[in-house]
């Protein structure tokens, strides 16, 4: 269960698209249960990310995915119209900003950020050592500087 959340997150943050994110995230687990005599089991969980990565990868080929979030945050009756309208300003200017992040550091970023992975975790989940996940965020961190004023 942790590890299909996971991989459902991983491709999320690549695609930006729940029923895709989902769609890869199944068909990752059955090409582990179909090659499950072939992958040793302390091997598995990179197994399920290169599949996810892969399946993903085949899917959108060489187009360019923007990040897009799912929920819009809702209004409360309570909030003011500047603040509804100075938070919908700052997520609109957090999204274009994370948009301009290549792929491999917004997907480093966020599963630092937001999924609260260390450094070591992600370079196991993607497969890289633990120097390119360090360069990748450091690199997302730097563009979000400067693309996002006031932060």
């Amino acid at each position: 269960m942790t590890n299909s959340k996971a991989i459902y997150r991983y491709i999320y943050y690549k695609c930006g698209d729940e029923d895709k994110a989902n769609d890869v995230a199944q068909e990752s687990f059955l090409k582990l249960w179909e090659n499950c005599k072939k992958v040793a089991s302390d091997k598995a969980k990179a197994f399920l990310y290169r599949v996810a990565n892969n399946l993903f990868l085949n899917d959108v080929k060489s187009k360019k995915i923007a990040l897009k979030y799912a929920k819009q945050s809702e209004n409360v009756d309570n909030e003011s119209p500047e603040y509804v309208l100075e938070e919908k300003e700052y997520k609109d200017k957090l999204e274009r900003a994370l948009a301009r992040l290549t792929e491999a550091e917004r997907t480093a970023f966020l599963m630092n950020r937001i999924d609260g992975k260390k450094y070591k975790e992600i370079a196991e989940m993607l497969d890289i050592s633990v120097k390119a996940v360090e360069k990748r965020i450091h690199k997302a961190l730097q563009k979000l500087r400067e693309t996002i004023d006031g932060i």
